[in-house]
């Protein structure tokens, strides 16, 4: 950490709280409605009240993004989180069902709005405050802390529930933006406010542009589709881990929990390891295909502790690919369209998760969970040995021409 500058630190910090205050919330938000409502149904049209808007507005709002300053908004959106996170708490002291329902439904609707912006934003802020040869570590640091702290953040909030009523924990999750909200005051402006004249003509004008250089760059688009291919299948193993844990394996509870945990747990070690190994395209590609062939192996697993390894050593590959593929986007694309051409590429990767969701839980297929670990596995490791193997090629080839180079 050392290494990194103050805004970096600032960012770092600012990511953890508001992570940690975000699952907590998280967490509540299903356990109220559920105790509210009794209803399966309530549960996922909370989650379309996330999506859907959510995604509407990340396919529109791409071109004002290049158009901000970037840490003016961060800022701003943190404060309209924690202000958000209060509407349920202010539905309960009103002390109605109604009121509370409500308050619920509007904190998904702003969180769902917020999330994709800040995420563009703060992905597209990295290059400006840090070194080139910085970021592949940067991006791994940011993402494996955010995965730690959604493991950590369960064990959390269960304490918090022995000592406080759950509708205080909203009170819990809008301080820790605020938290977020004052570590970002740290990181000073660089980034200017370019102003245009917002017409309809020039609006589309900006999103035809947008798409257009994003199609141009074809390693940048081959890497956001790997990372689609991956996040797809992320959104199938969210509907199938509990089924394969508790009923393929017969395993308990607390073994569903370990197995949950052993991700981000391995994801946090990856990133670590990360810093050790050699920033290359060989390193990148084993990676995807490594994580891939942990999904794999899920189909001919019959021993929970088996199924935990797996677990473990799919998040300790999958940051070798991610975290590279992030630090290549930030380098490669154009840096004044580059809040831009992030909300494009997070538009793909958060599409691919609920198709991946609806792939595992449609009855139409009438596949079994060992199944669509298969599938999903091979839809990763295919491509992931496809590049592997050019990478290796192209290596080759060039040492060939020339015998005194180095390879790495």
């Amino acid at each position: 950490m050392k290494k990194f500058s103050k805004s970096f630190k600032a960012l770092w910090i600012g990511e953890i709280v508001s992570e940690f205050g975000g699952s907590a919330g998280g967490i509540i938000n299903g356990l109220l409605l559920y105790e509210l409502t009794g209803s399966k149904e309530w549960m996922g049209v909370l989650w379309l009240i996330y999506f859907i808007p959510s995604l509407i507005l990340q396919g529109i709002s791409a071109p004002f993004l290049n158009h901000v300053v970037k840490e003016k908004m961060l800022r701003n959106i943190q404060l309209i989180r924690g202000g958000a996170y209060i509407l349920p708490l202010v539905g309960y002291l009103i002390g109605t069902d109604v009121g509370t329902i409500f308050g619920l439904v509007v904190l998904q609707c702003l969180l769902g709005l917020m999330q994709p912006i800040y995420a563009s934003l703060s992905f597209s802020l990295l290059p400006e405050i840090c070194k080139r040869e910085e970021l592949v570590e940067a991006n791994g640091l940011l993402d494996g802390t955010i995965r730690l702290m959604s493991f950590i953040a369960p064990g959390s909030t269960s304490l918090l529930l022995l000592v406080s009523p759950m509708h205080f924990i909203y009170g819990f999750s809008s301080a820790m933006f605020i938290v977020s909200y004052i570590a970002l005051s740290r990181i000073p402006q660089s980034s200017k406010e370019k102003v245009a004249t917002w017409t309809k003509k020039f609006w589309w004008a900006e999103i035809k542009e947008g798409y257009k250089i994003f199609f141009k760059y074809r390693h940048l688009l081959r890497l956001t589709i790997l990372s689609s291919i991956v996040q797809f299948a992320v959104g199938a193993t969210m509907v199938i881990n509990i089924p394969f844990i508790r009923g393929d394996l017969g395993g308990h509870y607390w073994e569903y929990a370990i197995f949950s945990g052993a991700f981000p747990v391995g994801y946090a070690i990856g990133t670590v390891l990360l810093l050790k190994l050699s920033k290359t395209y060989k390193t990148m590609y084993f990676g995807l295909v490594g994580g891939g062939l942990s999904f794999v192996l899920l189909f001919f697993v019959h021993a929970v502790p088996i199924a935990w390894i797996c677990e473990l050593t799919g998040g300790l590959l999958f940051p070798l690919f991610n975290s590279q593929s992030a630090a290549i986007f930030q380098r490669d694309a154009p840096r004044d369209r580059l809040a831009q051409l992030s909300a494009v590429r997070l538009l793909f990767l958060r599409i691919t998760m609920p198709l991946g969701i609806l792939f595992a839980s449609t009855s139409l297929l009438d596949l079994s969970t060992r199944q669509i670990y298969l599938i999903v596995g091979t839809g990763i490791i295919l491509p992931g040995f496809f590049y592997l193997f050019t990478s290796l090629s192209k290596i080759q080839s060039s040492s060939m021409k020339n015998p005194n180079q180095k390879t790495s």
